[in-house]
């Protein structure tokens, strides 16, 4: 503005000087007084082509930088985030970014679940499950495992349309998203809010040693079962084939959450007895995790043994209930009847013949092969679906919680979406179960361990505590436990940085 308003000066101070009545002095000699006759003639005639030529480059040069400035103004105006200041097109989070938060949401509020359920466990111990006061003060803490299971049902429900690219518009994806996050806070929420009563209601401060005789009891119940487990497993390899024992190097695991638990519970009595109680308390959670996770492993062993059993003496039933099945199915296209008909033969096959098979693998490929979708449960080949899908979500389900600190939402969704087609479609839950296990197993194999070769007389079985979510894995000592209670209250047992 000052260069605009020097070069308007400058355009009309000529003009205002032309009549002024000044006096000037007269010139003698030639030369000279032809040089002031031509300076009036000049002045009579107006200003000369020389005088306007710097007031039209500085009008010229401030307009230049007046457009310049107004450029940059409104480049700066369309990308400020300054506070109050709102920019005309704000700045979109790629959907890339809003799965990965989706995902994470998933993953904390899943891990939360299981950790809650699992410290609820010792609390019902305490003070019993059974209709009276034991059940009446736990019943609130079971409730809200309840709704906040609900709302992670529901969560990974609008995943798992969206895996399947529904919706399509990206607008209707970004709200998915954001229904997904949303419904995994409340689910956290909803623990949080109980996380004051919880620990009124296990008193640790007070009650710690009637928790470290819980913790120790169960220990020792583990401890015993682990012989008899091993033989279960060992006659499993001997039995079947190696693809149908899925809980091989179980009992090592079970055994190393067991010597994780030794160690802490060790050290919370020796910090009890020095009136360390919050150290206790740290201790403690530490061992009950790794007990909990060793009953997985072990249950697991188990499970599968009866499962095998009962699927061996299913398979023949299953194979006379199929060929009827298939007598009655009139109308099968006859590709879809060449199919079942050579996978029976196959099964019948294995039945017969003298080296071990898998029966739950034998009773699955019986039920694709002849059960139409939606069958339930009814009739033997009902009994069937429902037996292997029983087995294969179980075995899903306690993989992902004795190494959830490596599985990530794949294998969640999965999963989630095995569990209640236990009830509705048996036969279509096999599928997903065994994706799951399949996708759990390789984020395992994909996250290592980083605390193989360091173990010591304090920290064995670390390694297998920060695998299975037990800890945190945040220091080289494994870092901090977690509690009863949703992301904002589940550290607090942690153990203080040094």
């Amino acid at each position: 503005m000052l260069g605009g308003a020097a070069g308007v000066v400058w355009l009309v101070l000529p003009v205002m000087t032309i009549n002024a009545e000044v006096p000037v002095a007269a010139a003698r000699g030639g030369p000279v007084a032809g040089a002031g006759e031509q300076g009036r003639q000049d002045a009579e005639g107006g200003t000369s082509a020389a005088d306007l030529v710097l007031p039209l480059v500085a009008v010229g040069g401030v307009g230049v930088l007046a457009g310049y400035g107004y450029v940059r103004r409104t480049r700066r105006a369309r990308t400020r985030t300054t506070p109050g200041v709102v920019s005309p097109q704000p700045p979109v989070t790629p959907l890339p970014v809003l799965e990965r938060q989706a995902a994470a949401a998933l993953v904390q509020a899943d891990d939360c679940l299981r950790t809650s359920r699992e410290e609820l466990a010792f609390a019902e111990a305490r003070f019993g499950t059974d209709a009276g006061s034991g059940a009446t003060v736990v019943e609130p803490f079971v409730r809200a495992l309840r709704e906040a299971e609900r709302e992670l049902s529901a969560a990974f429900a609008i995943r798992l349309r969206y895996d399947r690219g529904v919706p399509e518009e990206d607008a209707a994806r970004r709200h998915a998203l954001a229904g997904i996050v949303g419904r995994c806070a409340e689910a956290g929420r909803r623990l949080d809010a109980e996380t004051p009563a919880f620990d009124q209601l296990r008193s640790l401060e007070t009650e710690l040693d009637s928790a470290l005789g819980i913790a120790e009891g169960r220990f020792r119940d583990l401890a015993g079962r682990a012989g008899g487990v091993d033989a279960t497993l060992a006659d499993l390899n001997t039995r079947y084939t190696p693809a149908a024992v899925s809980v091989t190097g179980y009992v090592e695991q079970a055994k190393d959450r067991l010597v994780f638990a030794t160690t802490h519970l060790n050290q919370a009595r020796q910090a009890a007895d020095l009136d360390d109680t919050g150290t206790a308390i740290r201790h403690l959670r530490s061992a009950e995790g790794a007990i909990s996770q060793a009953d997985v492993f072990l249950n697991d062993v188990d499970q599968l043994a009866n499962a095998l059993a009962a699927a061996a003496e299913l398979v023949p039933a299953a194979l006379t209930g199929a060929e009827a099945e298939l007598a009655r199915a009139t109308t099968e296209p006859p590709s879809r009847r060449l199919h079942a008909d050579t996978t029976l033969a196959a099964v019948r096959e294995e039945l017969t013949g003298d080296s071990p098979y898998d029966p739950l693998d034998a009773l699955r490929r019986v039920v694709r092969a002849v059960l139409p979708p939606g069958a339930g449960r009814d009739g033997v080949l009902g009994v069937a679906a429902w037996l292997v899908g029983r087995s294969d979500v179980g075995s899903a389900d306690g993989f992902v919680a004795t190494h959830r600190g490596a599985v990530g939402v794949g294998a969640r969704t999965r999963l989630a979406e095995a569990r209640p087609l236990l009830t509705s479609d048996p036969a279509a839950a096999d599928v997903p179960a065994l994706e799951a296990r399949e996708a759990a197993e390789q984020d395992v194999r994909m996250h290592g361990n980083p605390y193989a070769g360091a173990a010591d007389d304090r920290t064995g079985g670390v390694g297998g505590a920060v695998l299975g979510g037990i800890l945190l894995g945040e220091d080289p000592d494994g870092g901090p436990p977690l509690a009863f209670g949703g992301p904002a209250t589940r550290r607090r047992r942690g153990l203080p940085s040094t």
